[in-house]
């Protein structure tokens, strides 16, 4: 992660840039990536069922060698619901646009407003074998952890438990203090955000530091708030917006101060279960692999050459960024944000309608609510979603007016696949073709 985030490959946090170390390539079995055409009796049954979804789904399997496309049908929808041929083979050229730009893969998802979806995986899910990718595979989501975070709080709001109003101090007192720090004059809202002040501890922890040396380090939330607080503060709280993701790492402190549980467990009962999602998770203490049928996410090391970093403890990310997900799962819970299903429409309204302007951080036009970045369209109006980054994987999602949702998920960071000679505007351009694909998708070009 980094204070900077955007600013270099246009990101939405835990940006990486360091470099070095050796890794290993782990092998895995992509079980929804079987070859076979459209008509093959085997792609209804390749994947099985998702229960628990508004509707139940099969994946459709519409592979070729190096570039799979995926569709699901839903049991009770009409064939005219479902995001169009046209749509998903338009899916599947820009992922394959992303793939020829240098990410070692690309998987996205496209949902309508019913529910139903398309999508595609292409390029390499394993540099060393040559494997394609997995179909709505796992990847690590970086910093979407934070919308999953600030929907909790927004329920504990709801509840009467937490004011966002109110100063942290009184729910973490003591706690949040350093120089030019005072968590009393420091609001949940303004953590939400990020108008705190709160001084950034990504910059330190992981840092400039070689990643594949530090990458199964362990550290404790609390060590990473100490690292932050022993900085100065950024700015006087509310008078100025800069990401940070400090800011969610005491929002992490907060859901647990409150609810008397773990962050993760709260986000596990209040949203996966309820959505019945099966491939979105917070990672355990220590937790370091990968659980389900997932890519290899690749980073720059020492030599400039990619390398695998799957395998990593995301404890430093913890509630800024250490979450898992699925290209389709990360469409149904940022559609379910904003429908109604986790949230009161006051709720909603107020994530929304407390955004301020992101656009010298996020690009031109855009606004940071309460975990949520609304950024807008080519073809207008405004897509709401969030965004995320970490080593191996960078993922870039929104909700278009028309209930329409967009996932696309590489499998490196636009910084590692840049031009080394050029780093910051070629990682900014590679890191654009993302955001143009979200775009183009959610306008239905």
């Amino acid at each position: 992660m980094d204070s900077r985030g955007c600013a270099l490959g246009g990101v939405f946090g835990l940006l990486a840039r360091d470099t070095g170390g050796m890794g290993k390539a782990e092998k895995f079995s992509p079980v929804r990536s079987n070859v076979v055409t459209p008509e093959s009796p085997e792609a209804v049954g390749a994947a099985g069922t998702r229960a628990g979804r508004r509707r139940s789904v099969v994946w459709r399997v519409l592979a070729v060698p190096v570039a799979a496309a995926i569709a699901l049908g839903a049991v009770g929808g009409t064939a005219s619901a479902a995001p169009s041929k046209g749509e998903a083979e338009s899916l599947k050229s820009r992922a394959q646009g992303l793939v020829d730009a240098g990410y070692p893969a690309a998987l996205a998802a496209v949902t309508d407003s019913k529910g139903e979806s398309a999508g595609v995986a292409v390029g390499k899910g394993n540099l060393e074998t040559g494997q394609v990718p997995p179909m709505d595979g796992e990847v690590r989501i970086g910093s979407n952890t934070k919308t999953f975070v600030a929907v909790v709080v927004m329920q504990l709001v709801q509840e009467g438990k937490v004011g966002l109003d109110e100063p942290i101090e009184t729910y973490l007192p003591g706690l949040i203090k350093g120089e030019g720090v005072d968590g009393s004059k420091i609001t949940v809202r303004q953590l939400l955000q990020h108008t705190s002040g709160l001084p950034e501890y990504t910059d330190i922890t992981p840092g400039r530091s070689d990643i594949f040396q530090i990458k199964d380090h362990y550290a404790q939330p609390r060590d990473l708030l100490d690292t932050a607080l022993g900085k100065p503060a950024q700015f006087e709280p509310g008078t100025q917006w800069k990401y940070t993701n400090t800011n969610y790492i005491v929002l992490g402190m907060l859901i647990e101060r409150v609810s008397q549980r773990p962050v993760g467990e709260q986000i596990d009962e209040r949203i996966v279960k309820k959505l019945g999602l099966s491939h979105t998770y917070f990672p355990a203490p220590g937790e370091e692999k990968i659980r389900g049928t997932h890519p290899q996410g690749y980073h720059l090391n020492g030599e400039g050459k990619l390398e695998d970093i799957t395998e990593m403890d995301p404890a430093w990310g913890w509630a800024a960024g250490a979450m898992v997900s699925t290209p389709s799962e990360l469409n149904t819970f940022f559609q379910a944000v904003l429908d109604g299903r986790l949230l009161t429409q006051a709720s909603i309204d107020e994530m929304k309608n407390g955004a301020v302007d992101a656009s010298s951080h996020l690009g031109p036009g855009t606004v940071y609510g309460l975990g949520l970045i609304g950024t807008p369209l080519s073809c207008g109006g405004t897509s709401w979603g969030h965004g995320g980054t970490i080593h191996g994987y960078q993922t870039d999602n929104a909700v278009g007016p028309d209930g329409t949702a967009v996932t696309v998920a590489v499998t490196a960071l636009p910084t590692a696949i840049a031009d080394q000679n050029n780093p910051e505007s070629s990682a900014k351009e590679k890191h654009q073709r993302n955001k143009d694909a979200v775009d183009a998708t959610l306008c239905h070009k």
